[in-house]
């Protein structure tokens, strides 16, 4: 094997395991308790809100409690943490389904630290650890390139500059949220630029816009993280609605409405945060 070969070899193998590292993160409650404090969950939202570039493919959450009381009690409020902490997953557009483990342990023995001060040390055992687990990299194989004709397919401005009618429904690809927020990914604002240009222009085209979520349970709506209301399909339908009028679209035309997760698409979670106009009247 030569040099060269080798090298790609070592360096895949750093590739691999790099990408297969697990992130962990820990949340620490108070005694006898399962709710969560606020700067704990300032830093578990600030642990989700870097996940949203991550393939993942499983998490796992372990409640713990200290040695203080009975076996069952422990085992009881271990649990409660476990499932505190899967709800501002659910809450935050994480998908339930990636939850594979919700567990509480129980009491754990008291954790091993250069800390002296018994009481500190049992604080640090009244916890819920959080594994994320990234997917493995796919291996792709090279193979001769065949050219296969498709159809070519519009961008949602191009689509609003063709025959529309009532009831056609665009979806806004390519308008990306943050998790959790309102706001449109900076990638975006491009695209959405386009569209308020082509809007303005058909003054007799009016429509409603539709905000949905994703990876809540059942057709819940999420929670906004700046607002802190479960409200997240709605506030994004009106972002772009306010976006819109700030453009020149006369705001008689339009209407929002936020549909929570009453119809996710079943692809990859993140294309059900998503934004879409239906057509409701077009002046002939």
């Amino acid at each position: 094997m030569t040099k060269q070969l080798v090298f790609l070899f070592i360096l895949f193998q750093s590739v691999f395991v790099f990408s297969q590292k697990e992130l962990t993160h820990e949340v620490y409650f108070d005694t006898d308790n399962y709710n969560i404090i606020s700067t704990e969950e300032s830093r578990l939202l600030l642990f989700i809100s870097n996940l949203s570039d991550i393939d993942i493919e499983s998490i796992s959450i372990f409640g713990f409690c200290d040695d203080v009381g009975a076996d069952s009690y422990n085992l009881k409020l271990s649990q409660q943490r476990a499932n505190a902490i899967k709800t501002v997953f659910s809450n935050n557009e994480i998908s339930e389904d990636l939850i594979t483990n919700v567990d509480g342990k129980g009491k754990i023995l008291l954790k091993i630290v250069e800390e002296k001060n018994l009481i500190k040390i049992r604080g640090l055992n009244r916890k819920v650890e959080i594994i994320v687990k990234p997917k493995p990299p796919v291996v792709v194989e090279v193979t001769p390139e065949v050219k296969v004709e498709t159809p070519e397919k519009k961008e949602a401005h191009e689509r609003l500059k063709g025959e529309l009618k009532v009831g056609d429904k665009i979806v806004f690809e390519n308008i990306l949220f943050k998790t959790g927020y309102s706001q449109i990914m900076p990638e975006s604002k491009k695209v959405l630029e386009n569209i308020a240009e082509v809007l303005v222009e058909r003054k007799g085209v009016y429509f409603t816009i539709q905000g949905h979520v994703c990876c809540t349970q059942n057709s819940r709506d999420a929670i906004d993280r700046k607002t802190k209301l479960r409200n997240l399909s709605e506030t994004r339908a009106k972002y772009i609605y306010d976006y819109f009028i700030k453009k020149g679209v006369d705001k008689r035309r339009m209407r929002h409405i936020g549909l929570r997760r009453k119809f996710p698409l079943g692809g990859d979670p993140k294309l059900d945060r998503r934004v879409e106009i239906v057509i409701t009247y077009v002046v002939k």
